[in-house]
This record gives structure tokens, sequence and C-alpha cells, in this order.
């Protein structure tokens, strides 16, 4: 299929110029590329430096296959360009890897940029990327928030954050089948493939309204605002900023002085195992039955970086 074609329709679906320059790594893209002294413009595509998001770099005009993966780590670049033929389209979340450490291990650095040689690789052999973050996350039907409502059999009844594009909230609020925090736990561990949560707050015995949202959930003013609209168990990839600096330090402390006194169950899944789910359960699909195209998944090495 051509390449052109998928991105019209990806760009179409996902509003990406309807949303704008993307709030996060508009900022962010500069400031790590600039750091290494990278020319990161002329690396990637000219629209793209402009909204950062959609095409990010262009390969070759015919695509056969579509990979999906969430960071760009060193192992998922790797998996991608030794798996791939010259035409194929990576499409992730981020256009930057963030580490935002493990809450039983290591903490991490925040954002990273791809390496220069990865990028030299994939212009190479003629691969193209697409990244796409803030207009997925609002999508009504494949949203990052949504997919993880998906898994959990949850209801949307309310939500905090709503998108000036599409009125869709960043933040969902749900019911649920009543169940309690540790039984949560376990279900969240078997969807998300992962050894452990990351858990503060209160063990209830009684959930039936939860809040969702994927990536950094880690802000008190949030978790305030869902526990106002009586939400009992707070789930999101981050609770805790484990970034290896003042600014995550001083996450980490608000977070840790919230937690003492909060009703609600907090607990996080992992950045990008919480923003991979929808790759996995729905946009996986999404290219298979709108533009016909294989789509391979790359999972990360480890949820918890």
């Amino acid at each position: 299929m051509k390449l052109q074609q998928i991105v019209q329709k990806l760009n179409a679906e996902l509003q990406i110029a309807a949303f704008g320059p993307d709030p996060a790594f508009s900022r962010f893209i500069p400031a790590v590329y600039d750091q290494v002294n990278f020319e990161w413009k002329a690396a990637f595509e000219e629209e793209f430096s402009k909204l950062f998001n959609g095409l990010m770099i262009k390969g070759a005009p015919e695509t056969n296959r579509v990979f999906l993966a969430v960071f760009p780590t060193d192992y998922v670049l790797e998996q991608f360009i030794a798996q791939s033929s010259a035409g194929d389209l990576l499409f992730m979340h981020h256009p930057l890897l963030m580490e935002c450490g493990d809450p039983q291990g290591k903490w991490g650095e925040g954002f990273v940029p791809i390496k220069e040689v990865y990028i030299k690789q994939m212009k190479e052999k003629q691969l193209s990327c697409y990244t796409c973050h803030i207009p997925l996350d609002y999508h009504p039907s494949l949203g990052t928030s949504m997919a993880i409502a998906n898994q959990l059999n949850a209801k949307v009844v309310d939500g905090i954050l709503p998108s000036s594009v599409n009125n869709q909230d960043l933040i969902l609020i749900c019911r649920i089948e009543n169940l309690n925090s540790t039984d949560l736990i376990e279900r969240l561990k078997r969807i998300f493939d992962l050894p452990y949560v990351d858990f503060e707050g209160q063990t209830l015995e009684d959930i039936s309204k939860i809040a969702i949202v994927a990536g950094c959930g880690d802000k008190v003013q949030w978790m305030q605002e869902a526990e106002k609209k009586g939400v009992q168990a707070y789930i999101s990839g981050e609770i805790h900023c484990h970034i290896d600096n003042e600014y995550g330090r001083e996450r980490y402390n608000q977070i840790k002085e919230y937690a003492s006194e909060t009703s609600m169950s907090l607990i996080g899944v992992s950045h990008s195992s919480s923003e991979y789910l929808v790759k996995k359960t729905l946009v996986k699909d999404w290219f298979k039955e709108n533009l016909g195209v294989e789509a391979v998944l790359i999972p990360q090495e480890k949820w918890w970086l």
C-alpha cells in the first residue's frame, strides 16, 4: 500500500492538524536534541517539526507492514530495523524514550533522544516512522485510556480535562463490577503483563468507581478532582514520578504527601505498558480493518524503565 495513503488516513483519523503542536513534545524534542547537537529539523519531516505528531521519518513509497510500539527504546528500534523491509512503517506513541523509573529498581533519566545511529539505519533502509501523542490519548474509540476501560469492562460515566478539539476527556471516570484493591491489582497485572504495580493510598474492600488515565497521571490536582467525583481507585501509567532529578523528587514527594491523606487506592501500571495496550488491542485491528495492512507488535523489553 502507498505510504502516502496510510499517512493521510492516520492524519484524518487522529485529527493531527486540528490538535496543533503537541504541548509536550514541541518542548521536549528541541530541548533533548539541541542538547546533543543533533540537527533534528533536517532529520525529521518538515510537517512533523511543526506539529511534533505525524510522519516523522519518510521511507520508501510502498508499505507492506506496520510495526506498533510505544517508546523508541534501543531494543524496539533494533527489532524494527531487523524485522522490516524497505517501506515498512513504525507507529509509536512517543518520538522520544521516556525513562520514568522503576518503583522497585533504578530511577530513570526522563526524556532520552533516539540515538543517531538508529535514525541513520532507518533512513538507509528506507523505513518510515510515524508518532502520535496527544491526539491518540484523546481519540474517542482508539484512546489510550479507553483501551484500559475496555479491558476492565468499565463503563465511562464522567471525565476530567476535556479537549477543546473533540470534547473527549483525558481522564475517564468509570463504573466497574465491584471488587477489592487486591483483586483489581491482580487483574491489572494480568492485563498489562506486569510483575508488580506501583501502589499508594488505601487498600479498599469495595471498589465500583475508578478513574483511568494512561501515561503520566502523577498530578495531585488530577487525583483530587477524581476523588471529588467519588472515585475509589485511580489507575494510571505513573502514580509516582521516578525521574532522578530535582523535578522528579519534588513530584514524588508531592504524591507521597497526598497519598497519606487520600481515601483512594492509587495504582500505577507503568507509563509504557499503559500506552502499549491500545496498540495491542485496538490499533492493530484498526490497520487490518481500515487499510488491510498487517500490523506487527513490538512489546518493550521491560515495562518499568
